[in-house]
């Protein structure tokens, strides 16, 4: 009987660790920074959705490089650089009240984030054995699923019950023990890419055969910067702020109960029996926050939105994969997360252009409209998919 090959090893537990701090202070601001801007700062909703945009416009830019930036300095090495900057970053909230600065910090904080995070999921694949290469890139991608609830949970009960000086310095603890931990990846952990050319080219940023799913992904993404940038806002308007941890904990609870077995169904049926009925859901949870009127209804959206994100997401970015070639797969995942980020940063930003002009209940169904275009997109490549084969 032949003897899988390991995926927990030193260097992987290490990535994954990292990778969770790293995840966790992105998503904890996302939640904080808007709350933070409207309560402490006066600012209007639309200036705290744009401290949003502002981290992911950096992002998006910088993204498609990064790549070629782990070529020339090295994965290990680049790693270790911007995530030191990135704790910079994290730790000068403490000190930093003027908005305009504030700007400028979310900024600056967007391009590490982009080249840090590229660094450590190419890592987190160089270690995992070939043959387990698919099992082992879903266990990393958890490290990204937890600190999409973690994070928030994280931010709005220090919030509640401390204060945002205590919240950044929390943060810069807990991004200080994720450097600590990549500390521990030993030399040779990476396979070194030879730097043979300067000269960038498309295909150098984009892998053109996962734009149109990463496309789709994109308005998926739009349509959920409604729950990432505005729900703390939203739930302090409905009374109901302190109930928005256990939201995201039903979130996480019902992402995390499902994915064995949507990842199966995805394997052995095809990715429309877990895309169509997870979009579904992702609809459903979206509409009833804009008609919520209980506690009761806040937190069944979150545990019915949790089931279609954890669906739905994860499938796109198994497709953008799968599109393209072995060798090209890093390519279709930085294809894929470019486009959910600039998704992220419109949605974040046109989404409390509806917020301050009609109401967050307009805002909500009109994310939850876009859920049902993109379905009906998905819907007729699939059908046409099905012709052609």
């Amino acid at each position: 009987m032949k003897t899988k090959e390991p995926i927990w090893t030193k260097p992987f537990i290490s990535l994954f660790i990292t990778n969770f701090t790293i995840f966790i202070i992105f998503y904890g601001l996302l939640s904080a920074l808007p709350l933070y801007a409207t309560d402490i700062l006066s600012r209007t909703d639309e200036e705290a959705g744009l401290l949003m945009t502002t981290f992911l416009i950096s992002a998006i830019i910088v993204r498609p490089f990064s790549g070629k930036i782990l070529d020339i300095l090295g994965k290990r090495k680049t790693l270790w650089i911007t995530l030191f900057l990135y704790l910079i970053c994290t730790s000068l909230y403490y000190f930093i009240e003027p908005y305009e600065a504030l700007l400028v910090l979310r900024f600056a904080q967007g391009i590490f984030f982009s080249i840090v995070t590229t660094a450590c999921g190419s890592m987190a694949a160089d270690n995992i054995p070939i043959s387990r290469r698919g099992t082992g890139l879903g266990y990393f991608t958890m490290s990204t699923n937890l600190a999409v609830v973690a994070g928030p949970f994280v931010a709005l009960t220090v919030i509640q019950y401390f204060s945002y000086d205590a919240l950044f310095i929390t943060f810069s603890i807990l991004l200080t023990l994720g450097a600590i931990m990549s500390l521990q990846i030993p030399v040779g952990t990476a396979v070194v890419v030879p730097f043979a050319k300067t000269k960038i080219t498309w295909n150098d940023l984009f892998e053109k055969k996962a734009l149109p799913i990463s496309l789709v992904a994109s308005l998926v993404a739009l349509s959920y910067s409604s729950i990432l940038s505005y729900l703390s806002i939203y739930s302090q308007e409905k009374d109901v702020l302190h109930l928005t941890s256990s939201f995201f904990a039903l979130f996480a609870t019902t992402m995390l109960l499902t994915r064995p077995f949507t990842g199966r169904i995805f394997d052995e049926k095809g990715p429309k029996y877990i895309i169509i009925p997870g979009m579904l859901l992702f609809t459903i949870g979206i509409t009833l926050l804009a008609f919520m009127n209980s506690p009761f209804t806040f937190l069944l959206a979150g545990a019915i939105i949790g089931l279609g994100y954890g669906a739905v997401v994860p499938s796109f970015q198994t497709l953008a994969i799968q599109s393209t070639k072995h060798e090209r797969s890093g390519y279709a995942t930085a294809t894929f997360f470019t486009l959910f980020d600039i998704g992220l940063a419109l949605g974040s930003y046109f989404l409390g252009l509806i917020a301050v002009k009609f109401g967050y209940q307009s805002l909500y169904l009109f994310a939850s409209s876009i859920l049902v275009i993109t379905l009906g997109i998905f819907m007729i490549v699939q059908k046409r998919k099905s012709r052609l084969a």
